[in-house]
């Protein structure tokens, strides 16, 4: 007796280890079993194989499992039998206990801890299963017979294609915001930055062509000399009258040496200009980092499909998009400071060259990125009309007030940030 009931606890553990290592294996992370793998990690190797052949390793576990209950299910049944006689009522109360141990203890409990412990239970159990397949490879080719039969006349892939489990980029953008406990702020701000580079053009981080520190050439030189005196800029678009008529690109460091020059005329600086690169205005970000990177090029301008120039875009911007702003902003950059936040009122004073996504972005609003770029421009649209000073109106749970207004475009507004309505508030 004590024998049979040995065999019949032994049994009960051998079928909690084939619930736990299933449960285990089809819970585990795979990339972080295979960043396990190329780190060296012997156990990780021999559990990637095992996911590899997930069919094989389902029907070893399967096959196991109803034989081993089957097997305590026998043994319970003549352990009744041996003790009790051959009564129908015992033997029934008998099945009723062993199906109640095997559900809790051999099957629900194994699973949830598989479920919750996926990689500390996998990784050691892949060493136990991995020579089981080698010794029930028979038993596993005859049963595979008729489950690809029957997989087949159910039109049910199981190859690789079928477990092929390649993530989309909105899918690693969720695992990102998922992990942000993990990893480091600024690291998951990169992350994510990079992904949104997908999302947008070069006309959502150019420098609008208003705001473009150009040099021009039909003025007298003495005025060429003191702008680039005064530049802040590496390079400089050159234009001959007009900013649509574009004759090059001017570096600043090669032009002040011309200073020195006795009788200096605009033809020394056009010797010194480069081609211009131009770009049309729905050019994605990403694509035109790799065509920076391509072309050797550093800053490009935008044109619409009528071939005017709508704003200037260099490889800084792109790299500050990624990253976060790393330069002090310039006069006439067009860019935001990075300080802009709401103040102890809950409000904020901004330009109205501001780009929308910039503030939703700092200022946690929602303001609509399908239309316009600016606040200018959303405010005009709204309005569709040049307002005066003192107008105010509601976007977005946000006052926007318009401060000034010059050369008609909205120069300053202040933004006012609205206590939010509490669920339980009617409006009657």
């Amino acid at each position: 007796m004590w024998a049979q009931i040995v065999a019949l606890i032994a049994l009960v553990l051998c079928s909690a280890f084939f619930s736990i290592s299933e449960t285990a294996l089809m819970a585990l992370n795979r990339h972080r079993v295979r960043h396990l793998a190329r780190r060296g990690n012997r156990l990780a190797r021999v559990t990637l194989w095992l996911l590899d052949r997930t069919d094989r390793v389902l029907s070893l576990i399967l096959i196991s499992n109803t034989l081993i209950n089957a097997l305590i299910t026998a043994l319970v049944t003549a352990i009744a039998i041996s003790m009790f006689g051959n009564n129908e009522t015992v033997i029934t109360a008998a099945t009723g206990i062993v199906a109640f141990v095997l559900i809790v203890f051999a099957e629900i409990t194994p699973k949830v801890i598989g479920a919750t412990y996926p990689e500390r239970i996998a990784l050691p159990t892949s060493i136990v299963l991995k020579p089981l397949m080698a010794l029930a490879r028979p038993a596993i080719w005859f049963v595979d017979l008729f489950v690809s039969r029957f997989l087949r006349l159910l039109r049910i892939r199981t190859g690789s294609e079928a477990r092929d489990q390649r993530l989309s980029p909105e899918e690693l953008r969720s695992m990102v915001l998922e992990a942000g406990n993990f990893i480091p702020k600024k690291h998951h701000s990169i992350l994510l930055n990079l992904f949104d580079l997908e999302e947008i053009s070069v006309e959502d981080i150019m420098t609008p062509r208003a705001q473009i520190e150009a040099l021009n050439l039909s003025v007298p030189v003495r005025d060429i000399v003191h702008q680039l005196t005064t530049c802040y800029h590496n390079k400089l678009p050159v234009h001959d009258g007009e900013i649509n008529r574009i004759v090059g690109i001017l570096h600043v460091r090669k032009a002040m040496a011309l200073l020195n020059e006795q009788e200096l005329t605009v033809e020394h600086f056009r010797q010194l200009l480069t081609p211009p690169y131009y770009i049309p205005q729905d050019t994605g970000v990403f694509t035109q980092l790799q065509y920076f990177q391509e072309n050797h090029e550093r800053l490009a301008l935008i044109v619409d499909e009528y071939g005017e120039v709508q704003g200037l875009v260099t490889l800084e911007d792109i790299i500050e998009e990624m990253i976060g702003e790393f330069t002090t902003s310039l006069p006439g950059s067009g860019r935001q400071d990075s300080r802009l936040s709401w103040d102890a009122e809950a409000s904020c004073l901004v330009e109205g060259t501001a780009t929308l996504r910039d503030l939703n972005k700092r200022l946690g609003l929602s303001f609509p990125l399908d239309g316009p770029k600016t606040l200018n421009g959303l405010l005009l649209e709204l309005l569709q009309d040049i307002p005066d000073a003192g107008v105010s109106l509601k976007l977005d749970n946000c006052i926007i007030e318009i401060v000034q207004v010059q050369n008609q475009a909205i120069r300053t507004c202040r933004l006012r940030k609205l206590a939010a309505v509490p669920a339980e508030v009617v409006d009657l």
